[in-house]
């Protein structure tokens, strides 16, 4: 399975993310992100499947929830930034 990750600079807006988004029955968690992602000024993000990455960035927006970058994990296991 193809993992992708939002990330936000504050685990509050990370956790109304997640509340938001499994309401809308997209499956989440929220998770610290790796260190050179918090090298960024990334310090949560949401663990999500790649797929429903349009739905859940969708409806982040009509929140007005703001995030920082989305990541694509692989089957090689490689993280890349995802331009959305």
């Amino acid at each position: 399975m193809m993992t992708d990750y939002i990330t936000f600079r504050s685990v509050t807006v990370a956790q109304r993310g997640e509340k938001i988004l499994n309401a809308a029955g997209i499956r989440c968690a929220v998770r610290r992100t790796p260190r050179w992602m918090e090298e960024q000024g990334c310090g949560y993000c949401i663990r999500l499947s790649g797929a429903e990455v349009p739905d859940a960035l969708a409806l982040l927006r009509k929140n007005q929830l703001s995030w920082r970058k989305v990541y694509h994990q692989g089957e090689n296991g490689v993280l890349e930034e995802r331009r959305v």
